[in-house]
């Protein structure tokens, strides 16, 4: 995972801010992931918009070196050359702004999980939390058949 990504509350590297691993199922391990998730998914479109935008500039530079060529009249063989980078490079611009599309769509249902998951859980985490009573592990009552 990148440095780059910014401080998630309850969770420093990878363990919750009450000690149990993130990798727990609890109601802030759970937001925790899926912040981190969403935040990731910001990361790879910030890059993927890069890329294309990078890859669609050298696409453009290696078709007017092509034209440039053919009116120098080079070897048509290094010409098609050229331009079969060009449109090899078009495709990439393409396939990033499909990987764009993705990362959107990622960062959307993350998001859209995490407001789910808080409107439904948060009371009950902080009734729980508020109680000062022991609660059970999450999923205990799952593993043991008492609550359905």
């Amino acid at each position: 995972m990148s440095d780059n990504l910014p401080a998630i509350p309850g969770m420093n590297n990878g363990v919750s801010s009450t000690g149990s691993a993130s990798s727990g199922n609890g109601f802030l391990a759970l937001a925790g992931r899926t912040a981190k998730l969403a935040a990731s998914a910001l990361f790879l479109k910030e890059g993927m918009h890069l890329l294309r935008s990078h890859m669609q500039a050298n696409a453009n530079a290696a078709m007017r070196l092509s034209e440039m060529c053919g009116q120098a009249e080079v070897e048509p063989q290094f010409t098609s050359m050229i331009e079969d980078t060009s449109t090899a490079l078009t495709g990439v611009a393409e396939a990033s702004g499909e990987m764009v599309n993705a990362a959107d769509s990622v960062d959307t249902d993350a998001r859209g999980f995490n407001n789910a998951h808080e409107s439904e859980y948060r009371p009950g985490y902080e009734a729980s939390n508020g109680s000062g009573v022991r609660q059970a592990r999450p999923g205990f009552y799952r593993r043991t058949g008492r609550r359905h």
